[in-house]
């Protein structure tokens, strides 16, 4: 069963055509988690007429990546086999690639991710774009995985695992996944660029330089973490002397766990 996790916040001007996307592809369950929102994404949601949705509200603001883990959950409960991830304001025409992240998790790959810079030069990049891409292929090259992987990542684009995945790495870590990521490696799990999509193509709005910033400060300090999961050591988000928290701290592990728990 193909089950699709969306984390929703403040999405109703592109949550539709997200929605849209995965009714077009053979997704049985699409599991929303919708959370602080204080725009009309929930009565959105709600409103759609099929019994594939199943909404998760959750009033407080979770924080980055928490709602993947609860989402997880309530699709390897529900009996999913695949799980597909994709976020709310993703609402490009990409139909047919997540179908490629479904189809080769569904031939035996644990992890599919998608490539969202295939065959452009990071150089031509933003140095705040280059330094993420940098920090990720480096995490790929601890997993031994850059040949494979190159610079993608669970952080950016849709991805798609597995139930073995789901049963074989704690649903906390999904919650950073980049961690994720190594533990599916060092656990020797099958993971693969499934699919290729340009960043401009996935529909997500531009974010305002604070927030492109605090973006990427999470992610460098989540691989960094994975890099020290890899090894076994203290897991901590330095890179070089600089600790890279981001949005980090604000993830709700409290609700998180007891959901996990629940």
């Amino acid at each position: 069963m193909l089950a699709a996790v969306v984390p929703i916040k403040n999405e109703e001007k592109r949550l539709e055509r997200t929605i849209e996307t995965l009714l077009s592809i053979p997704a049985e369950l699409i599991i929303t988690v919708i959370n602080g929102s204080n725009d009309n994404s929930y009565n959105i949601v709600r409103h759609i007429l099929t019994g594939k949705i199943l909404p998760l509200h959750f009033t407080e603001t979770l924080g980055f990546d928490i709602p993947r883990a609860i989402g997880a959950k309530a699709a390897l409960e529900r009996g999913a086999t695949t799980v597909l991830f994709i976020d709310g304001d993703m609402d490009g025409n990409i139909s047919e690639k997540i179908m490629e992240l479904a189809d080769i998790v569904g031939k035996g790959a644990d992890m599919a991710l998608t490539d969202c810079y295939p065959g452009e030069n990071i150089k031509d990049l933003s140095h705040l774009a280059n330094h993420v891409l940098k920090v990720r292929y480096q995490l790929n090259q601890t997993l031994g995985l850059e040949q494979s992987l190159g610079t993608a990542s669970p952080s950016h684009g849709p991805h798609a695992v597995s139930r073995r995945l789901l049963l074989s790495v704690p649903l906390r870590e999904l919650a950073i996944p980049p961690v994720s990521l190594a533990l599916a490696a060092k656990g020797g799990l099958k993971v693969h660029v499934g699919t290729r999509v340009p960043h401009k193509e996935l529909g997500s709005p531009r974010k305002n330089t604070r927030h492109a910033q605090l973006i990427a400060e999470t992610i460098i300090g989540d691989c960094m973490e994975a890099i020290n999961v890899y090894h076994g050591q203290e897991r901590r988000r330095a890179c070089g002397q600089v600790e890279y928290d981001g949005y980090h701290s604000q993830r709700r592990w409290d609700i998180l766990d007891n959901y996990l728990g629940g």
